[in-house]
């Protein structure tokens, strides 16, 4: 007989950050915990969550090289759309909602009090994919070492791609996602005056902000063994290779559409 096992299983501990904190605060919060997005709080109750993505989106918007960092306020890139479970529902419930691309869900309890969160790194703890790395893989996105920061964050908005493989002379040099833009622009944003921001920002390259070298895994790898390797690492995507050319990218996103 299988044991049924319940959403109380595999939930973790809420991390939250209040909806009048500034997004630097969430962010490092963010960096600090390997979590994204987080749970917003607004006089202990849950309002929405804040990604890295927003917080891109907000950083890098013209009016924000106005104001410094800390003076944005997490209420100004929250989403207020969130899914909710009960920590008494079977997981069977959960998966369909983070496959259709929330990336948290909000664990309630029969009073309706928030009592824990489910994210992808929690399920994948306890249900590996079937079947080989090809199956769980992506198409990768790609983007050269010289591109301007500016480019690559305005990619990110528009095409809703939070990572790419950055290229330089036709091998791989590195990965820049979210995160990476993130903690640029929020250095940057509080390090050069307001009046120089918008020239010099434009000299703020990929490679100057890229991950390098970027953790990448062999096609022919385990699932379970890739699942391993970004649960220990606490990371969210890995290029795949084969005979050392990249082929594809594997995420948490990925693995748990999957499942």
């Amino acid at each position: 007989m299988t044991n049924t096992i319940f959403i109380r299983d595999v939930m973790a501990k809420p991390v939250t950050i209040a909806k009048s904190a500034p997004v630097t605060e969430a962010l490092d919060k963010m960096l600090d915990t390997g979590l994204d997005p987080l749970v917003v709080l607004h006089h202990d109750e849950v309002v929405g969550t804040v990604s890295r993505q927003k917080i891109v989106e907000k950083l890098g918007a013209r009016h924000s090289s106005e104001v410094a960092p800390t003076t944005i306020h997490v209420s100004n890139t929250i989403d207020t759309e969130f899914t909710i479970v009960y920590e008494d529902q079977e997981l069977d419930v959960l998966i369909p909602l983070l496959q259709n691309q929330a990336k948290l869900a909000v664990v309630y309890n029969e009073d309706n009090k928030m009592v824990g969160q489910v994210t992808y790194g929690d399920l994948l703890a306890k249900m590996i994919p079937d079947g080989d790395l090809p199956s769980v893989t992506d198409p990768h996105h790609v983007i050269e070492a010289g591109e301007r920061m500016v480019h690559l964050r305005r990619k990110m908005v528009d095409e809703k791609i939070g990572r790419y493989v950055v290229m330089a002379e036709n091998k791989m040099a590195g990965l820049v996602s979210e995160t990476d833009v993130a903690v640029a622009l929020t250095k940057f944003r509080e390090a050069v005056d307001d009046r120089h921001q918008e020239h010099q920002i434009r000299n703020i390259l990929v490679k100057d902000i890229m991950s390098s070298p970027a953790v990448s895994t062999d096609v022919n790898s385990s699932v379970s063994d890739v699942v391993s390797l970004m649960l220990s690492k606490n990371i969210s995507s890995l290029p795949v290779t084969d005979n050392g050319k990249v082929v594809g990218i594997v995420t948490r996103q990925s693995l748990i559409r999957a499942l």
